[in-house]
């Protein structure tokens, strides 16, 4: 257990961080250094006597493993996980098959992202754009999942009309 600093000097003196020079070590907001906490994503801090949060090295480290993970889009049950792993439950294993179901989960939304600028090229280009009351845009948007325009697939590359 960490000794009890009466004074946040001594704590800095010792090599403690206060939370906004952890957050700035770590890329990590305050209040998001704060709420991993809450909810136990990373360890409670420990505090001077007059209630500041104080953090190791090692801390600032565990929060940049949280940054890190967030920024590849991990969601935050994922990290904790992660996080105990890493710390000291390792298990190559587990981590391959988190990281294996992720990967799978972004490369489904990033289809069903690429897939929206087709789809949506496609209605605008149907669309004749003038006064007629018939859109095929807003016919696509109220229609039920099985009337819809499918994703188109992907563009092609356009060839140069050359006359010869």
């Amino acid at each position: 257990m960490t000794q009890r600093y009466v004074e946040l000097g001594a704590a800095r003196r010792d090599g403690f961080f206060n939370i906004a020079e952890a957050a700035q070590a770590s890329g990590v907001s305050a209040k998001m250094v704060r709420h991993y906490e809450a909810i136990g994503v990373i360890p409670k801090a420990a505090r001077t006597s007059a209630g500041y949060r104080i953090y190791r090295d090692t801390d600032v480290h565990t929060l940049r493993f949280v940054q890190r993970s967030r920024e590849l889009g991990f969601p935050i049950k994922e990290i904790a996980t992660l996080v105990g792993l890493w710390r000291g439950r390792r298990n190559a294993a587990d981590v391959q098959r988190i990281a294996s179901r992720h990967l799978a989960t972004l490369e489904r939304k990033l289809a069903q992202m690429q897939a929206m600028p087709r789809t949506l090229r496609h209605l605008v280009e149907s669309c004749h754009g003038d006064k007629r009351p018939e859109c095929p845009i807003l016919d696509d948007l109220s229609a039920a999942p099985a009337q819809r325009a499918a994703p188109t697939a992907r563009p092609r590359a356009r060839v140069a009309n050359v006359s010869r």
